[in-house]
């Protein structure tokens, strides 16, 4: 395992630099991390080892990881808000801040790199910070054939094959099929990944193309509520099976990365150029009775969209002495045609559920973001350094509505904004740094929470605003042989928070509600104790409250919100801790692990009328890396939550039914073996 202190990191500098170097938070999980931390499927095994970061497996492959940064994305209830989000430079985000993550190809990837809050001007529209993966480059020529078993009939079989080629080329290809029961009734998934990545590399050029493509079909077990969660964790609620609810995901994407240097430009030392492009369809039925979609302003019961999308960001880099700067644009798009459609068909005894029926819903959306950005690192010193940047863009929201008959709900929404960044930090010694980093965060509404009026009038939700932070970070890092600490303490203060207005004749409306206040520490710890002995910890406390009271629903229907939230309220979604601890014992190919996991109790509301209990799980591993004449053989055995505690592993945030508990699943074991060869 590569000591913090020289792990080099690409995400929010100006150019390459160490970890230790950066004016903010920043961790990064290595290959062996996503390997020992299970079956390398979802981004939660792994990055519990950043602190600040929540990563959350709803053991529902028909919703996405509930991911939030420092308490940003608590709120989303599907798709990951509040972060930007990348793949070998790919935006995995559109350009109205919503993303996913179920394409990021983690057995190929190199390390995966985490910026906590907005201190980068390279990054556009998020107030949490940037979640960016980048791939291995082969040196050699290998096969590999992985296999995974496990608990609730999981299994899982990947095959890689990578090579330099001649005239500085290089390829891996990878294809992976994965399938799972899922521990309650309707939670069985499947997912078929592959990916290719082609690189070259020349004297004063590399480019890399990565291709990807994804096929997911999965099943939707819901939520629970509280009395079914304390009854039977492992239930489904009644609904899911009734309705047959469920989620198909297709994804294809390409995207290119160019870095030019230039040897007789005077200052000018490269150039980046980034594309891409990529289509994507869902198409999710919903458990919404016909009744309720009797309401002909009902958008109704199955959600079917086809989305491509494409974008461009070029850079330069100018280098003087003591003096680095980065310049350049972006474009982003996206081009949605969304149709809703009742969820049953016929009438009576001949009446069918769980099938797409009549069409309730034909719109044509799209959202563009156009962005200028600088930044600038100088070196005032030998212990001296500033930065300071700014990204400034504009986004422009149009739908056009292609359904009529209950009214024309069109609109064109332009939002401006301008997020400007800096940092100073003195370095007294070599193995110490001290930093402060202040940043504006910026999130417009998506697409969905500008769809509607709340007063019921087609059109445009022209009242809803972007939500702007004002973040402070001050922090420290210290380097002294095998130990590495890291420490920050961060404040953010938004206006405009957005939260849910309405929700009637399946129609959500969201309000800005007022100012909040989200801040804590944390704690960062690598040691190599002694020998074969190492630990790590990351360790979380967060404040996130309410600073203006607000009127909210109680259920649904609601046409008007009558629940008082008090200033003060804990934001729902976030826990005030988190924390994650290993110890690990490593002699020769042999490695022993055992893990800690826990966070406190998270409201699952805005008036925190109830919440799901603070909880600490354990884990334990053991690997085996075994040398062959031309490859590897390695096995890997996990077992998490070992002593198998029941808990509400996420919560669905505000869900107006309140089917609020996502459960963890219990005991679980996973058996991997995968064998490599040099060729």
């Amino acid at each position: 395992m590569a000591q913090t202190s020289e792990t080099v990191v690409v995400v929010g500098a100006v150019a390459e630099r160490r970890a230790f170097d950066a004016p903010y938070a920043i961790g990064v999980v290595d290959a062996d991390a996503l390997r020992s931390a299970g079956p390398m499927v979802n981004l939660s095994e792994a990055l519990a080892r950043v602190p600040g970061l929540t990563v959350n497996l709803r053991n529902n492959y028909a919703q996405d990881l509930q991911i939030s940064s420092r308490g940003f994305g608590a709120r989303a209830s599907f798709g990951v808000r509040g972060m930007r989000l990348y793949s070998d430079g790919i935006p995995a985000s559109g350009p109205d801040g919503q993303g996913q993550v179920s394409h990021f190809d983690l057995a190929g990837a190199d390390r995966v790199e985490v910026l906590r809050g907005p201190f980068s001007a390279l990054y556009g529209n998020s107030s949490g910070g940037v979640i960016a993966l980048a791939s291995a480059a082969p040196t050699e020529r290998r096969f590999g054939l992985d296999a995974d078993v496990g608990s609730s009939g999981m299994n899982q079989w990947r095959m890689t094959i990578a090579a330099p080629l001649d005239g500085g080329f290089n390829l891996r290809l990878s294809a992976s099929g994965f399938e799972t029961d899922g521990f309650r009734p309707q939670s069985a998934a499947r997912r078929k990944l592959a990916n290719v990545r082609l690189g070259w590399q020349g004297e004063a050029d590399r480019v890399v193309l990565v291709l990807n493509a994804l096929d997911q079909p999965a099943q939707d077990p819901l939520g629970l509520t509280r009395a079914q969660f304390d009854a039977d964790p492992d239930q489904t609620t009644p609904q899911a099976t009734q309705f047959n609810t469920r989620k198909n995901t297709r994804q294809g994407q390409g995207g290119l990365q160019w870095q030019h240097r230039f040897s007789d430009a005077g200052a000018l030392q490269r150039g980046t150029l980034v594309v891409y492009s990529g289509a994507r369809s869902v198409t999710q039925w919903q458990a919404i009775a016909p009744a309720t979609q009797a309401n002909a302003r009902h958008p109704g019961g199955v959600i079917d969209f086809d989305r491509s999308y494409q974008g461009l960001d070029a850079r330069l880099l100018w280098q003087w002495d003591r003096l680095r700067v980065v310049a350049g644009a972006s474009i982003d798009r996206q081009s949605e045609d969304r149709r809703g459609f009742e969820n049953f068909t016929g009438t009576g005894a001949s009446q069918v559920l769980g099938v797409t029926g009549r069409l309730r819903r034909d719109e044509d959306n799209r959202a563009t973001s156009r962005d200028l950005y600088a930044q600038a690192e100088f070196d005032i010193d030998t212990q001296w350094s500033a930065s300071i940047g700014a990204r400034s863009g504009r986004l422009e929201v149009t739908s056009r509505d292609l359904y009529l008959s209950n009214g024309n709900d069109s609109g064109t929404l332009d939002f401006h904004y301008t997020t400007p960044v800096a940092a100073l930090r003195w370095q007294p010694s070599a193995g110490l740094s001290f930093y402060a980093s202040l940043g504006r965060g910026y999130e417009s509404p998506t697409l969905n929470e500008l769809a509607y009026r709340p007063d019921g009038n087609p059109g445009f939700n022209t009242a809803l605003q972007p939500q702007k932070s004002r973040q402070v970070e001050l922090g420290a890092k210290w380097r002294a042989g095998d130990l590495a600490l890291d420490a920050a303490l961060f404040q953010a203060r938004t206006d405009d928070e957005i939260g849910v207005q309405t929700n009637t004749g399946g129609r959500s409306t969201f309000q800005n509600v007022g100012r909040t206040r989200r801040q804590g520490a944390e704690v960062a710890l690598r040691w190599r104790i002694a020998g074969a002995w190492r630990a790590q910890l990351a360790a979380t406390a967060l404040d996130a409250r309410y600073r203006d009271g607000f009127l909210t629903c109680a259920g649904v229907p609601c046409a008007a919100p009558t629940v008082p939230v008090p200033a003060g309220n804990r934001i729902a979604g976030t826990s005030p801790r988190s924390g994650f601890a290993e110890l690990v014992w490593a002699q020769g190919g042999f490695e022993l692990g055992t893990e800690l996991r826990g966070q406190g109790r998270v409201s699952v509301n805005d008036a925190n009328s109830d919440s799901a209990g603070g909880y600490g799980v354990i884990g334990a591993r053991a690997s085996w890396r075994v040398a062959l004449d031309e490859g590897t053989l390695e096995w890997l055995a996990r077992v998490d939550n070992v002593a198998n505690r029941r808990v509400a592993g996420s919560v669905i945030v505000n869900e107006t039914n309140q089917r609020y508990f996502e459960p963890g699943a219990g005991r679980t074991v996973l058996l991997s073996l995968r064998w490599q060869r040099r060729y």
